[in-house]
């Protein structure tokens, strides 16, 4: 069942909350079992499919960027998906350069809950002078 456009939005509040204090308990409330999440890091694509995996991935994250915000977020909701839009900031660890990049995220659902994050982003251009 693919839930309603109100029933996706309570998800992505609960799921949002939970994936941003990197709370996989709570997480696994709205997600499937075998929540499959998708992402590229540095040109090379990443797919867990498990919660060691998306834990081990918070981890790498909070090692490498620090104060990432995201800002004007928009949810599509599309009859099969839901289609983030979006804009992050944050700052690399590693060198001290602040990053920003745009992107979209493409949510899919199972029984009432989500089973996919696929994330796609670049980092934004800057307007010629």
């Amino acid at each position: 069942m693919t839930p309603t456009a109100a029933e996706r939005d309570a998800l992505f509040k609960a799921f949002g909350r939970a994936f941003f204090k990197q709370d996989l308990d709570a997480m696994y409330q709205v997600v499937t079992q075998d929540f499959t999440y998708s992402i590229l890091v540095d040109d090379t694509p990443r797919r867990m499919t498990s919660r060691k995996q998306v834990a081990a991935f918070f981890e790498e994250r909070n090692g490498i960027q620090k104060n990432v915000r995201f800002e004007d977020v928009v949810f599509h909701h599309a009859s099969e998906a839901t289609f983030m839009t979006y804009r992050v900031t944050g700052t690399d660890i590693v060198s001290g350069e602040s990053f920003e990049r745009v992107g979209v995220e493409r949510y899919t659902f199972v029984d009432g809950r989500i089973a996919e994050k696929d994330v796609y982003s670049r980092p934004v251009l800057q307007a010629a002078a």
